[in-house]
């Protein structure tokens, strides 16, 4: 079952010259930056109510959100939804021929366990699955 929209994630080449806008124009609360090295990126948790933002900066110019950045520019690179157990949701859009990036969970920011749909199932939406246990990053 989905529960919600965890988070959003944006592609910005800059934490720091993106965060601005959300915090001190938007008026959010910056939360934390911790970095991810098997995704080689920097993630900026941002709490916007009842969702997160993540700014999402690559740290290698070979990482999945660069190459996002080289092809489309910055911006909204995909859309969380927190479920309860991820294996099972995994299975059941394996079982249902929805194709995935990720055929099991993953390690992801903020202690999560995340899997992605391919977005070809989504009409280029990268949807990801995120199972996350309660960290100060889920309020």
């Amino acid at each position: 079952m989905i529960k919600n929209v965890n988070h959003i994630g944006i592609a910005v080449n800059s934490i720091e010259t993106a965060l601005p806008f959300y915090t001190e124009t938007l008026g959010l609360t910056f939360e934390a930056v911790e970095h991810v090295a098997s995704q080689r990126v920097r993630v900026a948790f941002i709490s916007a109510g009842n969702c997160k933002l993540e700014l999402l900066e690559p740290t290698s110019p070979d990482s999945p959100v660069a190459k996002f950045i080289e092809k489309r520019g910055e911006g909204i690179h995909h859309i969380a939804l927190g479920v309860d157990n991820i294996e099972e949701r995994i299975q059941q859009m394996i079982e249902k021929g929805i194709p995935m990036i990720d055929n099991q969970s993953r390690a992801g920011a903020g202690g999560a366990n995340i899997a992605f749909v391919h977005p070809k199932a989504s009409k280029g939406v990268l949807v990801e699955f995120c199972e996350k246990a309660a960290t100060q990053h889920d309020s």
